[in-house]
């Protein structure tokens, strides 16, 4: 696989787990440099309808304490566009459990543009944080 300068993903939507670990570990193999995004928590609610167990600022922090990870950021946008405008990076990072999906097909034609891939990288079967608990009047259920 092509080695990229400056590599990104985005993710961490509720808490963090290992199959977030597994594509930022993965992700770093094929880059210089590791942008990993943090979904604020804004946009959580926003594009999962669910209030994050863990707060922006706390999963921020324990992406940046990564060996793999170079910088760790809060994201407001799903829009790599506009993501890429502001960090520039040449690769964008997600899990192959979304290849071929409508949203990524048209990532990928828009990023295109830009001279920038979209690598699929291997999902971690059976983990989810939407699978993992749920949150109901500030409470975590099993």
């Amino acid at each position: 696989m092509k080695k990229y300068k400056k590599g990104y993903t985005q993710g961490v939507y509720d808490m963090f787990h290992i199959g977030h670990l597994n594509i930022i570990n993965n992700a770093k193999e094929h880059c210089e440099h590791l942008i990993v995004a943090v979904n604020s928590d804004a946009l959580v609610h926003e594009y999962k309808n669910k209030i994050p167990v863990i707060p922006e600022g706390e999963r921020r922090f324990i992406v940046e304490n990564i060996k793999a990870v170079d910088e760790a950021v809060i994201a407001d946008t799903l829009d790599k566009v506009e993501q890429y405008k502001k960090y520039g990076f040449d690769a964008v990072f997600i899990g192959d459990d979304w290849k071929g999906s409508e949203r990524w097909r048209k990532t990928e034609l828009e990023l295109k543009q830009y001279g920038v891939d979209v690598v699929y990288l291997p999902h971690t079967d059976g983990i989810s944080s939407t699978e993992l608990r749920t949150v109901s009047d500030d409470k975590i259920n099993e």
